[in-house]
């Protein structure tokens, strides 16, 4: 069983970063003192589920958060500032702070430094997300002590409801298109001017086929939008949604 930090200091460890090519080390107090921070921890950069679900939801939660009194959602990893950096450029998750945890010393002050030797991984962070306040650790969500990669409670949605029940969340937006799509550019200049992100999917990358525009859609034109998982359609549904907003 992994044991809450709750009411607890945060450990105080140095975090060797780079900036601008050069090293800038980091200091705990300098990430948490005086300051509201949300902080998600999980295996490793560019693996599966931190690429696609983990650190994408809280790069786009976290304006909400700042709405309500967060004042910097950062993500660890025991990872080198190196491949932080690379991670954080591929993911263009420019809400977010990233902390590379290189030798587990945070880690293994929370308690929360586990051996991956299985994969070959070595010793990694559990996955767990934490609300600290001035350096005290005030909530944390850690995943179940189970085999494998659990990722149930740590999620940027369990931490706003935790935050900020009644906040309101941004739409997941998401749309399939492919180059010279005009229709596509459409959609594009649509989403934007309603001020709504979103994930643009291409055909032909991926693995991404007709075959699976069809599947997916029921259609093989472009673009097809989906919002929070339910199918607008085209450009001209997507206008008429968003005129009826």
């Amino acid at each position: 069983m992994l044991d809450s930090k709750e009411n607890q200091n945060v450990p105080q460890v140095t975090f060797h970063t780079r900036k601008d090519n050069d090293w800038l080390d980091i200091s705990s107090n300098d990430i948490f003192a005086g300051k509201t921070i949300v902080l998600f921890a999980l295996p490793g950069a560019f693996t599966p589920t931190c690429s696609s679900a983990h650190l994408p939801r809280y790069n786009q939660l976290a304006p909400v958060f700042k709405e309500h009194g967060v004042d910097e959602v950062v993500c660890l990893s025991v990872n080198d500032s190196f491949v932080m950096n690379a991670w954080s450029k591929e993911q263009d998750a420019a809400n977010i702070t990233f902390l590379p945890d290189g030798n587990g010393e945070f880690s293994a002050g929370m308690g929360m430094l586990v051996d991956k030797a299985d994969l070959s991984f070595g010793k990694r962070s559990w996955r767990y997300s934490m609300l600290v306040k001035d350096g005290i650790i005030e909530k944390m969500f850690i995943e179940a002590d189970v085999a494998g990669d659990p990722f149930d409670v740590s999620d940027a949605d369990t931490m706003l409801q935790h935050i900020a029940p009644t906040a309101k969340k941004p739409k997941q937006v998401s749309f399939i298109s492919k180059t010279g799509c005009g229709h596509c550019e459409r959609a594009r200049v649509a989403l934007s001017a309603a001020g709504m992100d979103f994930e643009e999917i291409k055909l032909g990358q991926n693995g991404l086929s007709l075959t699976t525009l069809k599947a997916v859609s029921g259609n093989t034109t472009t673009p097809q939008v989906f919002i929070d998982g339910q199918l607008i359609g085209g450009a001209d549904e997507l206008e008429t949604w968003i005129a009826e907003k």
